[in-house]
């Protein structure tokens, strides 16, 4: 079976999204370029074409764009295609869509929602395979101990971060004396 695919441009760069008839079956957020993302996006889904999103995606790349605005949009709704996601993984990801923009949860209260507090280091895995960023929140998922925990996506920890700030969950770094916001930008 072939799937759509479409990159679509966002406050942190051009994403890609991966759709089947069931619903998103994937997105992948911004590589260096263009070119990037989508040799990612085809990697992963050797199968996808390249085709204009249809009503029902357009409308779940309208939400999650305005949630990387900064909008309190709540993307739980957008049908997910989890046909070849792992039972485990699939009721942790679950959970994180009901975490909230502007909220966290951590690897362990996800765990013994779960019914297992001892799952902390599985529910990362499941995580670290999350094939719905920003639809399924793992940026929003963080270890106990009050640190970031680990985000595979192009950029890291700095991308998990730069998302919570826009959310709110996190507030920004205060400016230092070379950054441009001081000086009204320029050189």
């Amino acid at each position: 079976m072939a799937y759509g695919f479409a990159l679509f441009e966002t406050s942190i760069g051009a994403c890609g999204v991966v759709w089947s008839a069931k619903g998103l079956l994937g997105l992948q957020l911004p590589e260096a370029d263009d070119a990037r993302t989508r040799a990612r996006v085809l990697r992963r889904w050797p199968q996808a074409r390249e085709v204009p999103p249809p009503a029902g995606v357009q409308r779940a790349l309208d939400r999650i764009t305005a949630l990387l605005r900064g909008e309190a949009t709540d993307l739980s709704a957008i049908p997910l295609d989890m046909e070849d996601v792992p039972d485990f993984n699939r009721r942790v990801y679950e959970v994180a869509r009901t975490v909230p923009p502007g909220a966290t949860i951590t690897y362990g209260e996800i765990a013994t929602r779960l019914g297992d507090p001892q799952d902390a280091r599985a529910v990362g895995e499941a995580m670290g395979r999350n094939p719905f960023a920003i639809v399924v929140p793992c940026h929003r998922v963080v270890a106990a101990n009050g640190k970031m925990g680990g985000f595979s996506a192009n950029g890291g920890v700095a991308t998990k971060q730069r998302m919570l700030i826009i959310e709110g969950a996190l507030k920004p770094p205060p400016p230092t004396l070379f950054d441009n916001t001081i000086w009204g930008g320029g050189s």
